[in-house]
């Protein structure tokens, strides 16, 4: 099962990026590696990793911190904490087409947004077409979008570490602010590198939102590697050049992975 639907593929995607194939022609020419040359001379490429990498940390950076912080809060004892939890986890469950229809008219120049800045005075924006803003509202959009999912996975881990390190350090007279910093961020060491990496490889895969909201607009400025590879291999009919870009993209994560493994000790937290 693992070979004809894991291994087989990525070796057919292997060969197809060393050839130069229109999608229907039984003949693939193989032409070596001329498109990842032609990568590396492409500014079309070079614009998608820079929005893709911006795109990454902002969507790692907003992930972790909102994910801890709902966590955070639905640890508390509150009421309606089971009411709660369903709510933030609503965005993940949702459709990412129609989540991005609703943010795409919210968003527009005469969206609600503009409208309840304009209670306050402010004339909004056209939000989607400035490279900036539009590459934030996308950035914010992921975030919300996986808002719960992160939630929960911050959420479990909290409820599995050991309570009597917490008692102690409360003993001993440590606030929460201390407690927070020194041993419960520590401790979920684990937990934030798994949520850093789903948000890399999240943002690295990054297609159904971007097409939806953006198009990969205005001028390229959210044109990420999965809008760049659809749009050579689906739109244009060069797959071998759109799969050359897929092979790219996976040897980054795989890269960038490897090295917050090795930066985070393997995934071992430890209490200092």
């Amino acid at each position: 099962m693992i070979g004809v639907f894991v291994l087989y593929p990525i070796v057919s995607a292997g060969y197809i990026s060393l050839t130069s194939w229109n999608g229907f022609d039984p003949v693939k020419e193989f032409v070596g590696l001329d498109n990842y040359i032609r990568l590396a001379q492409d500014p079309e490429f070079w614009n998608s990793l820079f929005v893709t990498c911006i795109y990454a940390v902002g969507v790692c950076l907003l992930s972790v911190a909102s994910g801890l912080t709902i966590a955070l809060l639905l640890d508390a004892p509150l009421r309606g904490r089971g009411f709660y939890r369903g709510v933030y986890f609503l965005p993940a469950v949702t459709s990412s087409v129609a989540a991005a229809i609703v943010w795409k008219y919210m968003l527009d120049p005469a969206g609600l947004v503009n409208a309840l800045l304009a209670q306050i005075g402010i004339e909004g924006p056209n939000w989607l077409q400035d490279r900036w803003l539009a590459l934030g509202a996308l950035t914010l959009l992921t975030v919300w979008k996986n808002l719960g999912f992160n939630a929960v996975l911050y959420l479990t881990a909290l409820q599995a570490l050991p309570q009597g390190v917490f008692e102690a350090a409360q003993l001993d007279g440590a606030n929460l602010a201390q407690r927070l910093r020194f041993l419960t961020i520590p401790l979920l060491a684990p937990m934030t590198f798994f949520v850093v990496v789903q948000a890399l490889i999240t943002s690295f895969q990054a297609f159904d939102l971007v097409y939806v909201l953006t198009g990969g607009g205005p001028q390229g400025g959210t044109e990420v590697l999965g809008m760049l590879m659809y749009r050579e291999a689906f739109r244009l009919g060069d797959f071998g050049y759109g799969t050359a870009i897929a092979f790219v993209t996976l040897f980054l994560v795989l890269g960038v992975t490897l090295v917050q493994w090795r930066a985070s000790g393997s995934g071992r937290s430890s209490l200092r």
